[in-house]
């Protein structure tokens, strides 16, 4: 194989390239990228078995042929490298790539390409959507997806498509995101449980294109997304979501508008003292409320607004960090925050009805 590309095209797909390159994984052909340049239209490849990435790449195809080389002390190597055209060659038989530009040359270790799993195919049957509006709900409800991997099902977020919207939930059993969106493009009834991190990816592929389209493919055991020629693909996870609308209560007894902005910079300063997972407090009396907390040996903080609430006092608490990432979800002037009772979860919404961010409250001690 030999192949000769601009430095600075090599640079920026190898750094979408290896987002896909495996990071814990003992099998060491998955933290390798994969150089394909067998079929006349050279492409970088990599996976950790749950998620792939097949980046085109424009390059010179000398001599045809695929290995599959060091991810990371690649992308390494050619980021230090100078502008200027990068000549990657690997004799047939050979076991070591070399890498030459200007004065630079580097050998590196390589594996088969043969090993390298088999990819899911991007042949199959499309459909487009608007990027900038999927992408945008996938950052409402991304944060509340799981990281515990002893539940898989709730470390993906559900996509709901339908006849032009899109709608999306995750939730970590201790909040609940859900978001539904307009989408041109989509056609049919499809639903899949998608690896959270996948879809996170996606912004950073169409990154700086927002009037791009993405293209959708929906398999029996993969979703793939396609954007300006670079396709994502990720194993659907397994298993029942819950219910989500099941679990929205149907009645509030108290519903607070509150200044987006102003909350979240309190929530921010008096979460400094909520540590060691001690949660902030929030006291509502008549027309204004109290957010405070306190962590023994540390100190505490406490900061009062006025607000539209009336009724008897109401204290409930909240983990901070995800209060504060269910308000920083809110895209409105205000947040409506309602509440039933100190052991009941709240609800963060917008000015409609198209997001909403259930949380369930810490019992808090007298």
């Amino acid at each position: 194989m030999k192949i000769v590309c601009p430095q600075d095209e090599l640079l920026s797909r190898l750094q979408l390239a290896s987002r896909g390159v495996s990071q814990r994984s003992t099998v060491q052909i998955l933290s390798g990228v994969l150089i394909d340049a067998r079929n006349g239209s050279p492409e970088l490849a990599a996976t950790d078995m749950e998620l792939s990435i097949r980046v085109p790449l424009a390059a010179t195809v000398e001599e045809a042929g695929a290995t599959v080389a060091p991810g990371r002390l690649l992308l390494d190597i050619v980021r230090a490298l100078p502008s200027g055209p990068v000549t990657l060659e690997q004799p047939a038989g050979s076991g070591s790539l070399r890498l030459t530009c200007g004065a630079s040359e580097y050998a590196l270790h390589t594996q088969s390409s043969e090993d390298f799993p088999q990819l899911p195919s991007t042949s199959g049957q499309t459909f487009t959507v608007d990027l900038a509006s999927f992408a945008a709900t996938v950052q409402h409800v991304g944060r509340a997806a799981s990281k515990d991997e002893s539940r898989p099902v709730l470390t993906g977020i559900l996509v709901e498509l339908g006849d032009g919207r899109v709608t999306m939930a995750a939730t970590d059993s201790y909040r609940l995101s859900v978001k539904e969106s307009e989408l041109r493009g989509s056609s049919g009834e499809t639903a899949a449980i998608v690896p959270a991190r996948a879809l996170n990816e996606l912004g950073r592929l169409g990154a700086g294109d927002g009037d791009a389209g993405l293209e959708v493919s929906v398999q029996e055991n993969q979703i793939l997304f396609g954007v300006g020629g670079v396709w994502l693909s990720a194993r659907r996870i397994d298993g029942q979501f819950p219910n989500y609308r099941q679990l929205l209560p149907q009645t509030f007894e108290h519903e607070v508008v509150i200044g987006r902005e102003e909350l979240l910079d309190v929530i921010r300063r008096v979460g400094l003292l909520a540590q060691r997972n001690l949660p902030v407090r929030l006291t509502f009396d008549e027309g204004s409320l109290t957010i405070a907390a306190q962590t023994q040996d540390v100190g505490e903080a406490r900061e009062s607004m006025p607000v539209d609430f009336h009724g008897e006092r109401l204290e409930i608490g909240f983990n901070p960090e995800f209060l504060r990432d269910g308000v920083e979800s809110v895209d409105d002037e205000n947040v409506r925050l309602k509440l039933i009772s100190p052991l009941r979860p709240g609800l963060l919404q917008g000015a409609g009805d198209s997001f909403w961010y259930l949380i369930m409250p810490i019992r808090l001690s007298s």
